[in-house]
Protein backbone atom coordinates (compact mmCIF):
# COMPACT_ATOMS: atom_id res chain seq x y z
CA UNK A 1 0.00 0.00 0.00
CA UNK A 2 2.81 2.54 0.84
CA UNK A 3 4.00 1.76 -2.47
CA UNK A 4 0.91 2.80 -4.26
CA UNK A 5 0.89 5.53 -2.54
CA UNK A 6 4.26 6.57 -3.01
CA UNK A 7 4.43 5.80 -7.23
CA UNK A 8 1.31 8.13 -6.91
CA UNK A 9 2.71 11.07 -5.13
CA UNK A 10 5.68 10.73 -7.18
CA UNK A 11 3.12 10.74 -10.15
CA UNK A 12 1.26 13.77 -9.32
CA UNK A 13 4.35 15.39 -8.09
CA UNK A 14 6.20 15.69 -11.88
CA UNK A 15 2.72 16.31 -13.53
CA UNK A 16 2.74 19.69 -11.08
CA UNK A 17 5.89 20.78 -11.99
CA UNK A 18 6.86 19.59 -15.46
CA UNK A 19 8.60 22.27 -17.66
CA UNK A 20 7.65 21.88 -20.86
CA UNK A 21 3.85 22.48 -21.94
CA UNK A 22 2.64 22.21 -25.39
CA UNK A 23 0.84 24.58 -27.00
CA UNK A 24 -1.70 25.18 -29.72
CA UNK A 25 -0.38 26.35 -32.64
CA UNK A 26 -1.95 28.44 -35.41
CA UNK A 27 -1.32 28.04 -39.02
CA UNK A 28 0.02 31.40 -40.61
CA UNK A 29 -1.39 32.77 -43.93
CA UNK A 30 0.95 34.43 -45.82
CA UNK A 31 -1.53 36.74 -47.98
CA UNK A 32 -0.23 39.30 -50.23
CA UNK A 33 3.16 41.13 -51.18
CA UNK A 34 4.41 43.96 -52.94
CA UNK A 35 8.24 43.51 -53.63
CA UNK A 36 9.93 43.09 -50.63
CA UNK A 37 8.58 46.04 -49.07
CA UNK A 38 5.04 45.63 -47.68
CA UNK A 39 3.43 41.74 -46.97
CA UNK A 40 0.32 40.94 -45.10
CA UNK A 41 0.20 37.76 -43.31
CA UNK A 42 -2.46 36.21 -41.11
CA UNK A 43 -2.49 34.55 -37.83
CA UNK A 44 -6.31 33.20 -36.92
CA UNK A 45 -8.05 36.14 -36.75
CA UNK A 46 -4.94 38.43 -36.53
CA UNK A 47 -4.00 40.04 -39.57
CA UNK A 48 0.26 42.29 -39.54
CA UNK A 49 0.94 44.09 -41.74
CA UNK A 50 4.76 44.09 -42.43
CA UNK A 51 6.41 47.48 -44.40
CA UNK A 52 10.04 48.63 -44.33
CA UNK A 53 10.30 52.03 -43.60
CA UNK A 54 11.61 54.52 -46.03
CA UNK A 55 15.47 55.32 -45.12
CA UNK A 56 15.87 59.44 -44.12
CA UNK A 57 19.46 60.32 -43.78
CA UNK A 58 20.21 59.65 -40.32
CA UNK A 59 18.25 56.44 -40.23
CA UNK A 60 18.23 52.48 -41.77
CA UNK A 61 15.25 50.63 -43.55
CA UNK A 62 13.84 48.65 -40.91
CA UNK A 63 11.28 46.38 -41.49
CA UNK A 64 8.18 47.16 -38.99
CA UNK A 65 4.51 45.95 -38.46
CA UNK A 66 1.23 47.24 -37.20
CA UNK A 67 -1.54 44.63 -36.24
CA UNK A 68 -5.21 44.47 -35.68
CA UNK A 69 -7.86 41.65 -35.20
CA UNK A 70 -10.48 40.96 -38.12
CA UNK A 71 -13.59 42.29 -35.77
CA UNK A 72 -16.45 43.49 -37.83
CA UNK A 73 -14.62 42.48 -41.06
CA UNK A 74 -11.66 44.95 -40.43
CA UNK A 75 -9.58 43.70 -42.84
CA UNK A 76 -12.21 44.35 -46.00
CA UNK A 77 -13.08 47.21 -44.31
CA UNK A 78 -9.21 49.35 -44.43
CA UNK A 79 -9.24 48.04 -47.88
CA UNK A 80 -12.45 50.14 -48.34
CA UNK A 81 -10.83 52.96 -46.46
CA UNK A 82 -7.38 52.96 -48.93
CA UNK A 83 -9.56 52.15 -52.30
CA UNK A 84 -12.07 55.27 -51.53
CA UNK A 85 -8.88 57.59 -50.83
CA UNK A 86 -7.74 57.01 -54.20
CA UNK A 87 -10.79 59.11 -55.57
CA UNK A 88 -11.65 61.04 -52.88
CA UNK A 89 -11.35 65.07 -54.13
CA UNK A 90 -9.33 66.53 -52.91
CA UNK A 91 -7.18 63.90 -51.32
CA UNK A 92 -6.94 64.17 -47.85
CA UNK A 93 -5.58 62.34 -44.89
CA UNK A 94 -7.07 59.43 -43.32
CA UNK A 95 -6.10 58.50 -39.93
CA UNK A 96 -7.02 55.50 -38.36
CA UNK A 97 -6.45 54.21 -34.69
CA UNK A 98 -5.79 50.54 -33.95
CA UNK A 99 -5.45 48.94 -30.68
CA UNK A 100 -1.54 49.72 -30.35
CA UNK A 101 -0.80 52.32 -33.20
CA UNK A 102 -2.73 55.19 -34.93
CA UNK A 103 -2.09 54.80 -38.71
CA UNK A 104 -2.44 57.66 -41.35
CA UNK A 105 -2.91 56.96 -45.03
CA UNK A 106 -1.36 59.99 -46.95
CA UNK A 107 -2.34 60.25 -49.99
CA UNK A 108 0.44 62.12 -52.75
CA UNK A 109 -1.17 63.05 -55.87
CA UNK A 110 1.36 63.24 -59.11
CA UNK A 111 1.29 63.89 -62.45
CA UNK A 112 0.48 60.11 -63.57
CA UNK A 113 -0.90 58.43 -61.23
CA UNK A 114 -2.00 58.75 -57.06
CA UNK A 115 0.15 56.89 -54.12
CA UNK A 116 -0.67 56.15 -50.32
CA UNK A 117 2.03 55.69 -48.12
CA UNK A 118 1.32 54.52 -44.27
CA UNK A 119 2.52 56.69 -41.84
CA UNK A 120 2.71 54.46 -38.67
CA UNK A 121 2.97 55.76 -35.11
CA UNK A 122 3.04 54.17 -31.92
CA UNK A 123 0.33 54.56 -28.78
CA UNK A 124 3.56 53.33 -26.20
CA UNK A 125 7.18 54.84 -27.95
CA UNK A 126 5.35 57.37 -30.05
CA UNK A 127 7.71 57.24 -32.84
CA UNK A 128 6.44 57.29 -36.32
CA UNK A 129 7.68 55.46 -39.41
CA UNK A 130 6.58 55.08 -42.67
CA UNK A 131 6.27 53.16 -45.53
CA UNK A 132 7.15 52.83 -49.16
CA UNK A 133 4.12 55.09 -51.42
CA UNK A 134 2.28 52.47 -52.85
CA UNK A 135 0.08 52.91 -56.15
CA UNK A 136 -3.77 51.36 -56.45
CA UNK A 137 -2.47 48.47 -58.69
CA UNK A 138 0.38 47.40 -55.35
CA UNK A 139 -2.78 48.29 -52.71
CA UNK A 140 -5.05 45.99 -55.05
CA UNK A 141 -1.94 43.47 -54.97
CA UNK A 142 -1.04 43.61 -51.18
CA UNK A 143 -5.21 42.99 -50.40
CA UNK A 144 -5.02 40.12 -53.40
CA UNK A 145 -7.90 42.25 -54.88
CA UNK A 146 -5.96 41.71 -58.10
Amino acid sequence: MRKIIAIAALFISSIGFSQIKVLETVQVEKLGRVNNSFYVQKIGDEFTFFYTTVQSEDEEPSLKAFTFKNIDNAYQSLYSIISKGFTASPLNDVKLELPNNFVWLHYIASSDKTMVQFMVSSKDAGSTHMSEPLSKEQVEKLFQKS
